[in-house]
């Protein structure tokens, strides 16, 4: 791992747990929180379509990290047929469109951080040659859509001064945070599976979130938790040494395959 290029040398057991707490931080910007909350395209909408939502975010982050050029040329127009539609009206709480690149930057930022932040809770910070390829890599997460290459920091310190900047702005409202803890317990999932695996996602969810976060979604956390948020680190690290690193990639890569299915026979690829 110390020879990491691309951001998908980071995934590991431990991004299987974090998508939640990834959305959080990315709804916690107030206009892609509402932008979700509100949002008219249902295909999108996690509580009525969850596989189809889990699938278009996993196509994303496919094409944007191991797809080719004509790969990102054709999410990029499938993805904006759905942004075009969602913006404020007179009476959301605030402005805000899908296709505002800053906007977009944050998400892209919360996305680079959803990969680091997996390596480093199982195995502390990358040597600066691999973070600085990683970090390079990243900048197509954004760039894949609205945000112009120009916008993406020039290099992680200026990143790192984004995101202390970026946080002053950061509020999660009732409602929104209300959708969020729904999404870290499952409440999508039909019971069954909800009632073994929601409490565990949320505990997760809630462990893998940086304190600013954690208190905008009003979420305890002691000292007890810590101890129990240790032991699922140390479980997540050993199932890292018994999967193979080519089964992360092959994921990835199944995603690419389906989009690319989906395109030649004419049906929407998100």
């Amino acid at each position: 791992m110390r020879h990491a290029r691309r951001v998908v040398d980071l995934l590991n057991p431990a991004s299987m747990l974090m998508p939640a707490s990834n959305v959080i931080m990315q709804l916690s910007a107030p206009g892609v929180g509402y932008g979700v909350l509100e949002s008219p395209v249902d295909s999108g909408n996690v509580y009525k379509h969850p596989f189809k939502r889990a699938r278009t975010t996993g196509t994303y982050l496919a094409v944007a990290t191991i797809g080719t050029d004509a790969d990102r040329t054709m999410i990029r127009a499938a993805v904006d047929t759905a942004h075009r539609q969602v913006h404020s009206t007179a009476k959301s709480p605030v402005s805000y469109r899908a296709m505002d690149p800053k906007l977009q930057l944050w998400v892209a930022a919360c996305l680079y951080r959803y990969y680091v932040d997996a390596h480093e809770f199982l195995y502390g910070p990358l040597d600066d040659e691999s973070a600085d390829a990683v970090y390079a890599d990243a900048r197509k997460l954004g760039t894949t859509l609205q945000v112009r290459d120009s916008m993406w920091p020039a290099d992680r310190v200026a990143f790192d001064e984004y995101w202390k900047r970026s946080l002053d702005e950061l509020a999660i409202d009732p409602p929104v945070r209300e959708h969020l803890k729904g999404v870290a317990g499952f409440a999508f999932l039909p019971r069954p599976i909800r009632a073994v695996a929601g409490p565990l996602n949320l505990f997760a969810t809630t462990g893998f979130l940086a304190p600013e976060f954690r208190a905008m979604m009003r979420l305890p956390w002691g000292a007890a938790d810590e101890r129990r948020f240790a032991l699922l680190i140390s479980g997540l690290r050993l199932a890292d040494r018994v999967i193979p690193r080519r089964a992360w990639l092959a994921g990835y890569q199944l995603y690419l395959w389906d989009m690319r299915l989906r395109h030649r026979l004419g049906l929407k690829i998100v």
